[in-house]
């Protein structure tokens, strides 16, 4: 009885992967266009405006009309000092290369990524994205803000390093069937020491103290790893984006769960639900993203085959890619973001 009161609210719960492909703002790349510069005695050419361009004040139009020049900066407004600078070109930086990171442009192996979307069952794959974003909407993202809202930052970290941990026996089963035994072998040395001086994997000493790197890795990943390289793309109700070559990883990696050997029903899927909110609660800044987006749909499924792509790669590739090489929005487990540094005083 216990079983059939509970199952509901961890459906509800679970929806929060639902449509989700990354965890952060995503900074989109800048798409720069030059026209050429036109002198007084010069009318600039007719140009098509470029896919970057939001308004065509620095391009001529189609009457010929010279291109006006930059305007000046308002004469009040002080110019930038050079930490200010400096802040901005690194800010640049960091999304050029989560850009590159993410589709592909300056991939694993330095070639861009122009695999064609496999979706055949697009009509039914919407159906599925707008009922799980109703689910999500009516119920996982107000779940998220109070959880998010309620518990503090540093509880947070540890309620997902805890399930962080909970992962390592997937990974090590999986690193051992794709053939990388030196890094299957540190994962099972980062489970156990968490496990025992983390408290319970609440804590991170083996990354921290003992510089263990974290690897990730499923059996879909293993299934790329031995062959099966592009599925069709497939969403699943209340799990979210997937593909058929993963759907079928996720039942391999349900038995290897720890979660899914607690007898206690109760426990089981009270862990399962808690699982699933921290998660919904680590992308609530994609929201406005997702919002905004014209086609949410095309948005997720676009996103999530373009990661796993990387990842895949990355398993191929027999390198750490996969998570150290990561955007901190594109990783399986919540980052909380990183202070600046205070500007140095000249």
């Amino acid at each position: 009885m216990a079983r059939l009161m509970l199952a509901p609210l961890l459906l509800l719960a679970l929806s929060g992967c639902a449509g989700q492909a990354v965890r952060a703002d995503v900074s989109p790349a800048r798409v720069e266009t030059q026209a050429p510069a036109a002198t007084p005695d010069q009318v600039a050419p007719d140009a098509t405006p470029a896919a970057g361009d939001t308004d065509g004040a620095a391009t001529a139009n189609a009457t010929g009309t010279p291109a006006p020049d930059a305007a000046p900066p308002p004469a009040d407004q002080p110019p930038l000092s050079a930490a200010e600078l400096a802040a901005s070109d690194a800010s640049a930086d960091a999304a050029d290369a989560d850009y590159a990171a993410i589709y592909g442009s300056a991939g694993v192996d330095g070639s861009s990524d122009t695999t064609p979307v496999l979706d055949p069952w697009e009509p039914m794959n919407r159906r599925v994205h707008a009922f799980n974003l109703a689910v999500d909407r009516a119920v996982m993202r107000p779940v998220a803000r109070a959880y998010a809202t309620v518990v503090p930052a540093p509880v947070r970290a540890g309620v997902g390093n805890f399930f962080d941990n909970l992962g390592a026996p997937i990974a090590f089963a999986n690193l051992l069937l794709q053939g990388r035994p030196g890094e299957a072998l540190e994962t099972l040395g980062r489970f156990l020491v968490n496990t025992t001086v983390g408290i319970g994997g609440l804590f991170d000493p083996a990354g921290k103290a003992l510089k263990m790197h974290r690897h990730s890795a499923d059996f879909g990943r293993t299934f790329a790893r031995w062959g099966w390289r592009e599925s069709r793309y497939l969403e699943l109700p209340f799990l979210g984006p997937s593909t058929l070559r993963d759907a079928f990883g996720k039942a391999g990696d349900y038995e290897l769960s720890p979660l899914t050997h607690i007898e206690k029903d109760r426990t089981r899927i009270s862990l399962q639900a808690l699982q699933a909110v921290d998660l919904r609660a680590g992308l609530l800044s994609l929201d406005a993203l997702r919002q905004s987006a014209p086609d949410e749909y095309v948005l997720t499924r676009d996103a999530w085959l373009a990661r796993r792509r990387y990842l895949i790669e990355s398993d191929r590739k027999h390198g750490d890619e996969g998570i150290d090489a990561l955007p901190p929005y594109l990783m399986d487990a919540p980052v909380e973001p990183e202070k600046p540094e205070p500007a140095q005083q000249p």
